[in-house]
């Protein structure tokens, strides 16, 4: 029989290590841990590990789980830290007494061929998570009516506020982290974490427990100052149990629940609630910790009763498991989502000149441009003001504010109207993308002039030396990018940058496809080149959507070169 690591990597049965990466491979079915616990069967796999159902044999074949941590390290003080770690983890988990929480048995150290692992003992809970009862309901065209979301709530919040009594911050609420005991039909919060490796390079550790500032979370569930900048509270949790029942509500992702670029969820749209509720729950959601809830008890105040409530409609949606970044602030202004269609139809419509065609943007949410006679008449662009204090470039929250389009038709000057020529077709010849190079001269001309925010350039003699100083920001940001010197691909690819993109990067540095080239050394040599060519530009600050962009690119290339060079 042959087993397989995470890579499909092809091993004999037996082994404990890929033979080819090096990988732990699952525990056998029979093989007994610590001469009292026998492997049943694996129950899942994360970060740290993985879960198996076992058999306690010195307490007549009870069943627990056995939550497996095993590091890949090889320094002798890394493994130390690394068992620290874990004891202080397992700590954690000893002062949780709840009978909807998993009973904490005991940790292990055993010692597997000649590397050490380290295992949790646990409460093995007879049921299924929600997530697997979200998808039975799936397949029936089903989902969580609005009155078993609020009993779940009821459920689950004197939950929460026992464990942050305990100054205990779970972290990771979402549906597969919920399971529905089969005995009395009570919502068990499980997966405190453990402890799990996330080293930004050799030797560096993170772990999961409160207080410790980490970057950890659900994408689409975590809320930003968790997700971004590794700060958690109270209510930090409220927040992700709020996302997970409007998953549980509209049986749909969170990605389908909430436009990341306008920044606002869809309610009265995918969901749909009583007043009551959907009041509830945009509390639980606010961006600002300070605006939500700030305590478990408060909810239950609120909340209405079940039977007061009309069921919500059922929704049917293929299950998608990306997950979008966590919600930010509500920027999005009622006029994008009057005026959008209307303004789509006249600029698909409309007939520019040549001069300014290559100006004209894309409508899907970026900006809205609506052009006529001589001129110009206004735009809504919306951007993304990134508020991340790490220091590669990361998801920001969305806002729109009025941007208007300062390449207003120069008239009679033919000076001027040949200078916005070349930076066209400057622009054209390096293969960037109109829509990435508006947005980024907008950037910077409104950073330089923010006294003009809210206001659109005209192609009146009053606005000519606004417009070029436009040009001239336009003119200075080709010759930083040609002093980048950027591959064609990396430069077609600015404005479809994502953090996902960076994700990638760290999954194959870890993997050990890029040799002992690690994604410190990426980051670090990136921030080098990226500082070089925009020295006025804070790192910690970069919008996703402009100089984010440009900082991937540049990472990409290196990524390149390292790739090359093997």
């Amino acid at each position: 029989m042959q087993v397989y690591c995470s890579k499909q990597h092809t091993n004999d049965n037996g082994n404990r290590f890929c033979t080819h990466c090096g990988e732990p491979l699952a525990l056998g079915v029979g093989q007994v841990i610590d001469n009292r616990y026998q492997i049943i069967r694996q129950l899942g796999q994360g970060g740290f590990g993985r879960t198996y159902l076992a058999k306690d044999k010195n307490k007549s074949d009870q069943t627990c789980v056995l939550k497996e941590f095993a590091p890949q390290v090889q320094e002798k003080q890394d493994l130390q830290k690394a068992k620290e770690l874990f004891e202080r983890e397992a700590n954690v988990l000893k002062k949780l007494q709840h009978s909807q929480i998993p009973r904490f048995h005991t940790s292990l150290q055993v010692k597997i061929g000649t590397k050490d692992f380290f295992f949790l003992v646990q409460d093995y809970i007879d049921g299924e998570n929600f997530d697997q009862l979200l998808e039975q309901r799936r397949t029936q065209g089903k989902s969580f009516s609005e009155e078993e979301v609020i009993t779940l709530l009821q459920q689950i919040l004197p939950v929460l506020s026992y464990i942050h009594s305990q100054d205990v911050v779970h972290r990771d609420i979402s549906p597969d982290n919920l399971i529905l005991r089969r005995s009395d039909n009570l919502p068990i919060l499980i997966d405190f974490g453990g402890v799990k490796q996330l080293p930004a390079s050799q030797g560096f550790w993170r772990t999961q427990l409160v207080g410790n500032n980490t970057l950890l979370g659900k994408k689409g569930y975590a809320p930003e100052e968790q997700l971004r900048q590794g700060k958690a509270f109270f209510n930090s949790d409220l927040y992700s149990l709020a996302v997970t029942a409007l998953v549980l509500l509209t049986a749909q992702e969170p990605q389908k629940l909430y436009d990341s670029y306008q920044g606002i969820w869809y309610w009265g749209k995918q969901i749909q609630v009583s007043p009551r509720l959907e009041s509830v729950l945009k509390k639980m959601l606010a961006y600002k910790p300070s605006d939500r809830y700030q305590r478990a008890q408060q909810i239950l105040k609120d909340l209405p009763s079940p039977n007061a409530t009309q069921p919500s409609p059922n929704y049917v949606t293929t299950k998608i498991k990306t997950m979008v970044v966590a919600p930010g602030r509500q920027r999005a202004t009622a006029i994008v989502s009057r005026f959008h269609n209307r303004t789509q139809a006249i600029v698909k419509s409309a007939s520019f000149p040549v001069w300014i065609r290559p100006f004209v943007m894309s409508l899907g949410g970026t900006a809205l441009i609506v052009l006529t006679g001589a001129g110009a008449w206004a735009v809504v662009n919306a951007v993304i003001k990134s508020v991340t204090s790490i220091t590669i470039p990361s998801i920001s929250l969305p806002q729109i504010p009025q941007f208007p389009n300062p390449s207003g038709k120069p008239g009679s000057d033919k000076r001027k109207n040949s200078n916005l020529q070349k930076i066209i077709s400057r622009r054209q010849e390096l293969e960037i993308t109109e829509g990435f190079f508006i947005r980024t001269v907008d950037d910077l001309f409104y950073t330089k002039k923010p006294e003009l925010k809210g206001r659109s350039l005209t192609s009146k003699p009053e606005d000519a030396g606004l417009r070029d100083e436009w040009s001239g920001i336009a003119d200075d940001l080709l010759d930083k990018l040609e002093q980048a010197n950027l591959s064609t691909a990396t430069r077609r690819k600015l404005g479809n940058y994502s953090q996902k993109d960076y994700d990638t990067w760290r999954r194959q540095a870890r993997s050990g496809q890029f040799g002992n080239y690690t994604i410190d050394q990426l980051t670090k040599d990136t921030n080098e080149k990226f500082d070089r060519l925009f020295p006025g530009q804070q790192r910690g600050k970069l919008n996703q959507q402009t100089f984010g962009q440009i900082w991937y690119a540049i990472a990409a290339d290196q990524i390149s070169k390292v790739q090359s060079s093997k």
